[in-house]
């Protein structure tokens, strides 16, 4: 293979970013050309690199980048099938993702400036995938934290964005510096950065403090992939745009955790107690996350705690020893989440609000958006784990992976014994994931039903639609923006990029198909070993039986019983329906609602007195604004008041005192000799007394 061509893959987004920032203000006409060219050529490199690389090889090049009286620091590249594969799903998200803002964002000012940051957020990322040293990996691992910090504030003139983007640089770093220490440890026990060199080192015994790295290194992954204890800046970063919510949960910065840990897994596998933790981190992260979604009125809210839970079934599956599960399951969901979030752009276009509670009574509002209907409704199904869609297959390789561990039987593929991941950690695995299933089933369907489906918006339409047709032709093609979302709900409210009454283009539109078609049929790619297998460790993806008709069972359960509770919920407000919304009232796109929102909401039913504590996230929030923040501020406001109180006061006190003994030798300066000839003779008489006594 050329060299050039994987080189490319990482060096063609950034130099597009470059461009795009050098030129983009003076000829606006260029920044969409630049944004879009590149990515998508670098998104074919890596479809070529893939197929000339083919199923069962690596490759390694790598030249020193310079020494460092240790271990050197290589340019190295590290290209295998998981890699390949990876690089693909970044390639085909991203591409969407810029053809799709090119139009969600036609009108903002700052399009070229997004749009460099989106190319260099995938360039990191593709350094990232094909990195073959460590320190290389570091590089674009913090340029993706940087990249968001942007990203997230791109709406900066809003405080929900302002302080959204600056929590997610925070709460990232925070695990960012024991991931640090982590890497210095792992190239100081295997005696390189190379990622060759370390996986040699940890397959012979060579690494002295197995656990230890990779506990500092789970620290890392759990702030980048937002994993409990550090997952509480991803609901919050759905303050910026859409297309970078969609870039962010699907193909590039919270995938880089999952990435590593499937790269690194060998070393994993020395220390049963490192994946213990990793088992219960991924546990607590499935179960609370799923019980929070159920509860958000947040569209995207709703989507990122779907995110967090799904990367905890990756995490699940690296738990216990079967990494081929995990990459499956992250590409599978890098497609469908994808498609989840540009799809809730569209709908949020059309109905000028984020809130699904206001979304609920709006009349026709499925009919005005019908690629974003069933393309959600397609890619919901595929979160549920449903057959024949994907996340049906890479859900059930996670049970399967977990069933395995569970008895002494972990699929580790070669990379280490069965013996090396505990049962235990296959037992939370399993359980924690067959509970997220049932309960991910039933927020994704009362995701779908009261969005698109509620009694409110189709008696409102159906009253109105007599006026409608009197007031104006065409009608069936508006939709009246609703009320406000409901009053005690958490909300990422994003600035309106288009006008709500014109229609979405086909850039927004056709991303939507393109992204479905790997969300139906990708999962099928499991079923032969010498597809999708061969490609990677050459481990089975099949299903098993027992685990599959769980898995299933325990979905469609969740599925009855939202829509149950939302048949129930429907009924009891049919008998007390509030008056419908003027019809020209436009939903607030920030700060706190005035009144309670009446919608019929399963949610409230199946939580019941869990309802409020998993909207506010079961006060993590809070938890860490009493430990950390109020400590940290309060603190500083004692440095503060030392600094200006007491250190100043010396400070100043010096100035002073100089400045008195300057004023006390200014009046012994009286130009008169006799005085000054006294003064010296004053002087040698009393220095001639002290002496001689």
């Amino acid at each position: 293979m050329n060299l050039a061509l994987p080189a490319l893959v990482p060096a063609l987004p950034a130099l597009g970013a470059a461009a795009t920032l050098a030129v983009g203000k003076k000829a606006p006409g260029l920044a969409r050309p630049l944004a879009i060219v590149p990515v998508a050529v670098s998104a074919v490199l890596a479809l070529v690199v893939a197929l000339q690389l083919g199923t069962g090889q690596a490759l390694d090049a790598a030249t020193r980048l310079t020494p460092t009286g240790g271990p050197d620091i290589a340019l190295a590249l590290h290209l295998d099938g998981f890699s390949s594969l990876i690089s693909v799903l970044v390639g085909l998200v991203a591409t969407c993702v810029q053809v799709y803002s090119t139009a969600y964002l036609r009108k903002d000012p700052r399009y070229p400036s997004y749009a460099a940051l989106v190319s260099l957020f995938t360039a990191a990322m593709f350094l990232v995938v094909y990195s073959g040293d460590l320190i290389v990996l570091l590089v674009g691992w913090e340029v993706m934290g940087i990249c968001s910090y942007f990203l997230i504030g791109h709406h900066w003139e809003t405080e929900d964005a302002r302080s959204a983007s600056l929590k997610a640089f925070l709460v990232t770093k925070l695990g960012d510096v024991p991931f640090l220490f982590g890497i210095f440890l792992l190239g100081a026990d295997a005696g390189s950065f190379r990622i060759p060199d370390v996986l040699a080192a940890a397959t012979d015994g060579r690494l002295g403090h197995p656990t230890l790295i990779a506990l500092l290194l789970l620290a890392g992954v759990a702030g980048k992939s937002a994993q409990f204890p550090l997952h509480t800046w991803l609901p919050d970063a759905m303050a910026g745009p859409t297309p970078v919510s969609a870039l962010i949960h699907a193909a590039t910065m919270v995938a880089a955790g999952i990435y590593l840990v499937a790269r690194l897994l060998p070393v994993f596998l020395l220390s049963g107690a490192a994946l213990v933790v990793l088992a219960v981190m991924a546990a607590v992260t499935m179960i609370g996350s799923a019980l929070c979604a159920l509860a958000q009125d947040d569209l995207k809210r709703v989507l990122a705690y779907s995110t967090v839970g799904q990367l905890g079934y990756m995490a699940g599956a690296l738990a216990a020893g079967d990494r081929e599960a995990s990459v499956f399951h992250l590409v599978s969901h890098g497609a469908f989440k994808a498609l989840l979030f540009l799809a809730a752009g569209v709908v949020i276009h059309a109905a000028h609000t984020n809130s699904i509670s206001a979304m609920s009574r709006i009349p026709g509002l499925r009919k005005r958006v019908p690629d974003a209907y069933w393309t959600m409704g397609i890619a919901l199904v595929a979160l549920v784990g449903l057959p024949p869609f994907s996340g049906f297959f890479s859900k059930e390789a996670v049970l399967t992976a977990a069933e395995h561990a569970a008895n002494g039987e972990a699929l580790t593929n070669g990379l280490g014994p069965a013996s090396a991941v505990p049962e235990a950690a296959g037992w939370i695995v399993l359980i924690s994931a067959g509970l997220t299933a049932l309960l991910t089933a039933a927020y994704a369907t009362r995701l779908f039903l009261v969005s698109f489906h509620s009694p409110q918006a189709e008696g409102a339409q159906a009253a109105g639609a007599s006026q409608a047709a009197a007031s104006q032709a065409g009608a069936s093609q508006a939709v009246a923006p609703a009320a406000g979302h409901e009053a005690d709900a958490p909300y990422s409210p994003e600035l309106d990029e288009a006008d709500p009454a014109t229609a979405e283009p086909p850039a927004m539109r056709w991303p939507l198909w393109v992204l479905a078609i790997p969300t139906m049929g990708f999962g099928v790619a499991g079923l032969r070993s010498d597809w999708l297998p061969a490609l990677l460790d050459g481990g089975s993806l099949r299903p098993s039986a027992v685990t599959a008709v769980i898995g299933t069972g325990l979905a469609v359960v969740g599925v009855l019983a939202a829509y149950g509770a939302w048949r129930s919920a429907t009924a009891r407000l049919a008998t007390g329906r509030p008056a419908p919304a003027d019809a020209g009232r436009v939903p607030e796109q920030a700060g706190a609602p005035a009144a309670e929102v009446i919608v019929a909401d399963p949610g409230r039913t199946l939580l019941g007195p869990l309802f409020g504590p998993a909207r506010h996230g079961f006060g993590v929030d809070r938890l860490y604004h009493a430990l950390f923040v109020r400590p940290v501020t309060s603190a500083a406001r004692l440095v503060r008041f030392l600094d200006r109180e007491v250190v100043e006061t010396y400070v100043r006190g010096s100035g002073v005192g100089a400045n008195l003994l300057g004023r006390a030798v200014r009046l012994a300066q009286t130009g008169n000799a006799q005085t000054y000839l006294s003064a010296l003779l004053a002087g040698v008489v009393l220095l001639a007394v002290l002496v001689a006594v």
